[in-house]
């Protein structure tokens, strides 16, 4: 979790909200990812896709079976879909997202019953401090001050 905060700072120098992820596979480190919405002017690259899209090329499948994938926030709705489509092992995130978590805060869906893959799901990792990026960042943005 700790490299997926790392990421998250990456994220704010650039300006995006400081959401950051990385993607274990068989416990080795194989991909570092964040936020680029505003940079690629992409709705999709929250930091879980884009590390999920590159797991994948990297390891030539579309199944990430054996991989884990640690978050600074809870997915949204979009990433928890990825997550069950690419059939990851283990989600590990830090802190709850109410307006928009799908993995137990406002949506269920990274454990929804009738789904045909459920992975694993760890909250509360380094929560404080995924939690103060966030908060740090808004704030500072709500004030019209520089966010970096």
């Amino acid at each position: 979790m700790q490299v997926a905060l790392e990421e998250a700072l990456k994220a704010r120098e650039k300006g995006e909200v400081p959401v950051g992820a990385v993607i274990v596979h068989d416990g080795n480190l194989i991909v570092r990812a964040h936020n680029m919405r505003e940079t690629l002017n992409d709705p999709t690259a929250h930091a879980e896709m884009l590390a999920i899209r590159e797991a994948s090329r990297l390891l030539g499948r579309w199944r990430l079976s054996n991989c884990e994938l640690f978050v600074t926030k809870e997915p949204c709705p979009m990433c928890a879909g990825a997550v069950i489509n690419a059939r990851l092992d283990r989600v590990v995130f830090g802190c709850t997202d109410e307006k928009g978590g799908a993995g137990g805060s406002l949506y269920n869906i990274l454990s929804g019953e009738g789904l045909n893959h459920r992975p694993v799901v760890v909250q509360g990792i380094m929560e404080e401090e995924a939690a103060g990026l966030l908060r740090d960042f808004f704030l500072r943005k709500r004030r019209g001050g520089r966010v970096v």
